[in-house]
């Protein structure tokens, strides 16, 4: 009968409880191992399904379909599709650390290429999982009803190796998920070991024998720092770097990956690198090979001639899958409930079930051992009356009457007797005899060794320690997974060439820089190329060569310094404007007029400064290892003066400054005194009239090279210069007349050197220094650069001779 009163429920407390339901169901049955076996509930059907049907190593493959079959119809009521899935996984070499299931035939591959379909496939246990399932039949395990309560399935495996460490585990519950990593076996069990011989001992101490993953698809773990976070807490990461070999040999350098980070798609690898290359993203690659075969993984990457391998392998790892991250997230099953467990809460988990396992295995055996050996003293007893016992027998009517008989004439129990009544007439003979007499005393002294195990834990752990030794040496093997260093992350300049590059300022402040193949080689005299397309009222000011991980360190006209990178400065094309400085520094009604490209800031070294005034300064290069974004300052200049010069010196040289009008002085260095940033400096050379200092120069390499602003030029032997003190007017250097026009550059060359030129609208040309011809002083020189009416020359930058044969 239907009752017609209604219960008032609240729907969010109805919803909340039907849903903490759900959630509890879906992470104890069926997404976070449990901590002692390391298995998920489907996983553990599937394993004890076919152990119960025989599905072991040493029997014959059995159709996947049927495995399917039976943990569905006995102990998992879902989909066959998850119970095959996981079978799957299990037979996967790439998936597991230690295989659970020998699979035969297509069960997927490393490219996510799906497994066959159930009825196509065979499977079986592995030694492995047999160890898990060993001594299930001796009470060792609780067992539970299934879902129909028709059958009953083990609520836990005994399992003699710590799976869960071993082969680890992923799943998404609700609220919460799961993701440990696998390790290697023989570092697992002596790391138990480690713990049942020390149970004080940290995890710092089991990092010493387990120091951290050990993927089934090897690759590189980069720094423990995550692994050791992970250990101590329960959640951390680890970067993985697949291994990968630049090869040279050949004609083209190659990439070769031979093993890629834990659960990354090898198809989907190779695709993202080839969708790279055709976005080009990432230049210097020619093709893509994937040559992996039965013996292992092997992917081929081309490059082209004068790439660069390993900024393209930076750039790969940076980019891809190649290099990636695990986190570690240790949820698992205590007593029914979800916990987050470190190192030793996982060890000593795994150790408190073996414990239960080993005790509840050796009371079987010793329940066993005390039953066999009872009814051994029953058959002995007859053995030695057997003739009174074979009359009790021949003179009773019944097998009861008999089976009295024997209890109350020989002081035997009901199962004696009825051994008695079952034995065989052969074991009468006096062989017989004796091999039971045998059996006794063996079953006897098993006795003693089960009943000594009983005696204390420390003797289970002896015989659990025993156990895993054993284990290690059947089953272990070495790493696959190497430790390197931790590296910090790949930074931008990882990933770009360390090329030379054209470094163009106009006088505007606007900023480029252009790959050398660029410009072509002409003869001296040519007419050139567009360099840069300048607007109205501006032209090319500066041009000079520096690498692409090199700092420039730009100095404005009113003396303060700036830092940036050379690849900071973006890269135009040959007729392309540039940047304006301004987006790149934080100049304040300033502009740039001397840029020094530096690898390192050496306390050794010195920035020597010239000002338009013809003042000189001095400062060691450490000094601007760290300027501020908002700059800092040099020098200090007097009213009316602008920076218009900076070398790099080595504070023992000799130094040519030069002016507009071409009057040249040599002194050395030493004549001016090291001062710190901001510093006003010292008279260099002595100006008549309205002559301004042009350029300063080290005497170094072959000769003097002075270009004037109607594209002439000449080289001068430096003996034609000799030494003034400093603060003299110097010597003249070049004619500078209406034909030649003023100087706008004189430096010291190598004879094997380039240079490139550039002019004011933005007309570059590159020719050899050769071709210059050597003058005496006082001459106008060879015309270098052929200009149109109205155009001069603003900027010339030397090429010297590694860098020439570098490029």
């Amino acid at each position: 009968m239907i009752s017609d009163q209604v219960i008032p429920i609240n729907i969010e407390e109805e919803m909340k409880s039907c849903y903490i339901d759900y959630a509890m169901s879906v992470i104890i049955g069926r997404a976070i191992p449990d901590a002692r076996d390391g298995l998920k509930p489907v996983h553990r059907r599937t394993l004890y399904a076919m152990w119960e049907m025989g599905n072991t190593s040493d029997k014959p493959y059995k159709k996947s379909a049927r495995i399917v079959g039976d943990v569905m119809g006995k102990f998992h009521p879902h989909g066959d599709s998850a119970i095959y899935d996981t079978l799957v996984k299990m037979a996967q070499p790439f998936s597991y650390r230690k295989m659970l299931v020998d699979g035969q035939g297509n069960f997927g591959s490393i490219d996510g290429d799906a497994a066959a379909a159930m009825r196509y496939t065979e499977a079986r246990l592995t030694r492995v999982a047999e160890e898990l399932l060993e001594d299930i039949d001796k009470e060792t395990v609780n067992f539970v009803p299934n879902f129909d309560e028709s059958l009953q399935e083990p609520e836990v495996l005994p399992a003699r190796l710590p799976n869960l460490l071993i082969n680890g585990s992923s799943g998404i519950a609700v609220g919460m998920a799961t993701n440990m990593p696998p390790h290697n076996l023989r570092e697992v069990c002596n790391a138990v070991c480690r713990i049942i011989d020390e149970p004080t001992a940290s995890v710092d101490d089991l990092m010493q024998i387990m120091p951290g993953p050990d993927f089934p698809t090897g690759g590189v773990i980069m720094g423990t720092a995550g692994i050791r976070d992970a250990y101590l807490t329960g959640r951390g990461k680890c970067v993985v770097r697949g291994v990968a070999e630049i090869v040279e040999e050949g004609r083209n350098p190659q990439i070769i990956i031979s093993e890629i980070p834990f659960q990354v798609n090898k198809a989907r690898l190779i695709e993202h690198i080839a969708n790279l290359v055709r976005e080009k993203r990432v230049e210097g690659i020619s093709d893509i090979r994937d040559e992996s075969d039965r013996d292992g993984l092997r992917v081929v990457i081309d490059l082209k001639k004068g790439a660069m391998p390993q900024v393209i392998l930076n750039f790969l790892y940076k980019h891809t899958a190649l290099e990636s991250t695990f986190g570690i997230i240790n949820y698992t099953i205590v007593n029914k409930q979800p916990h987050v467990l470190n190192l030793k809460e996982i060890v000593s988990e795994f150790l408190k079930h073996r414990i239960d396992v080993v005790r509840r295995r050796t009371e079987f055996d010793l329940r066993k051992a005390e039953d066999r050996i009872h009814i051994l003293r029953g058959l002995l007893i007859a053995l030695d009356n057997i003739d009174a016992v074979i009359a009790t027998i021949r003179g009773s009517q019944t097998t009861d009457e008999a089976k009295d008989g024997l209890i109350s004439r020989f002081g035997l129990d009901e199962v004696q007797a009825d051994a008695i009544l079952k034995m065989q007439l052969r074991r009468l003979a006096a062989l017989e005899h004796q091999k039971i007499v045998d059996e006794r005393n063996t079953i006897q002294k098993e006795i003693e060794r089960l009943n000594a195990i009983l005696a204390s834990e420390a003797n289970i752990l002896a015989e659990i320690r025993a156990e895993l030794v054993d284990i290690a040496e059947q089953y272990g093997d070495d790493r696959r997974t190497t430790l390197g260093h931790a590296t910090e992350s790949i930074e931008r300049e990882d990933l770009i060439e360390d090329k030379p590059m054209l470094v163009s300022l106009t006088s505007s402040n606007y900023i480029k820089r252009i790959d050398l193949d660029t410009y072509r080689m002409q003869r001296r005299g040519g007419r050139g190329v567009i360099g840069m397309a300048t607007k109205e009222n501006d032209g090319v000011e500066t041009v000079f060569v520096a690498n692409m991980h090199d700092y420039l360190l730009c100095f404005t006209n009113k003396g303060r310094a700036f830092w940036v990178k050379v690849y900071d400065i973006p890269e135009s094309q040959r007729t392309g404007k540039g940047k304006a400085l301004v987006n790149l520094l934080n100049l304040n009604d300033e502009r740039v007029t001397t840029v020094i490209p530096v690898r390192e800031f050496v306390p050794d070294k010195f920035l020597f400064f010239a000002t338009r005034a013809g003042t000189v300064a001095k400062i060691p290069l450490d000094e601007f290892s760290r300027p501020r974004q908002s700059g800092i300052n040099a020098i200090t200049l007097r009213e009316g003066d602008e920076l218009v010069d900076v070398m790099l010196t080595d504070g023992d040289k000799e130094l040519i400054l030069t002016t507009k009008y071409g009057q040249s002085l040599r002194f050395h260095e030493e004549a001016v005194r090291s001062l710190h940033r901001n510093a006003m400096g010292v008279r260099g050379i002595k100006l008549k009239y309205d002559d301004t200092l042009q350029s300063a120069s080290v005497v170094e390499k072959d000769h003097l090279l002075t270009i004037t602003e109607k594209g002439y030029g000449k080289r001068t032997d430096f003996d034609e210069f000799r030494g003034h003190g400093r603060g003299t007017m110097g010597v003249r250097n070049i004619l500078t007349d209406r034909r030649g026009g003023v100087v706008v550059s004189s430096t010291a060359v190598s004879d094997d050197a380039e240079i490139i030129v550039m002019s004011a609208s933005g007309i570059v040309i590159r020719t050899k220094v050769s071709e210059i011809s050597i003058q005496k002083r006082s001459t106008r020189g060879v015309r270098v650069m052929k200009l149109d009416d109205g155009d001069r020359v603003v900027g010339v930058a030397i090429l010297h001779s590694d860098e020439v044969e570098e490029e």
